[in-house]
């Protein structure tokens, strides 16, 4: 299993993945290879979501090519194709790409003006780019 390469602007990568599609993802990168059934189980309840629905959900995202399926008897185990790190990067360059004119420090200036950084945020920034400038 090969993650799309989010750094190329000629990738392959899967269709963009829905609020409730990602839901799923969470679980399947949080536990990895699970049938239908376990991924309810740990989303169904708080979601109030039924078994069908995550059905579809992992249907779509099979379409998307963005998880495998593989049978396991009489049931279906899937797991995913795209890494956590890759699927964050490449919505954090679309998300600065979109809203921010393709520049990062926009965006972190936007949320210090509008005060969504708290001083540990900013100490954490800071000593990020510490480290990345080392």
């Amino acid at each position: 299993m090969t993650s799309p390469n989010y750094s190329d602007p000629e990738r392959n990568q899967p269709d963009r993945i829905s609020e409730a599609e990602h839901a799923v993802m969470e679980v399947l990168w949080d536990r990895g290879t699970l049938s239908a059934t376990e991924v309810c189980d740990a989303v169904c309840q708080q979601r109030d979501w039924s078994l069908a629905t995550v059905k579809t959900l992992l249907s779509r995202l099979v379409q998307k090519r963005a998880i495998a399926t593989r049978p396991d008897g009489r049931r279906f185990l899937y797991s995913p194709l795209i890494a956590r790190a890759d699927y964050v990067g490449g919505e954090s360059r679309r998300l600065v790409d979109r809203l921010f004119g393709g520049k990062a420090a926009s965006l972190v200036a936007h949320l210090a003006e509008t005060e969504a950084l708290s001083d540990d945020d900013l100490a954490e920034i800071a000593a990020l780019l510490k480290e990345l400038k080392q």
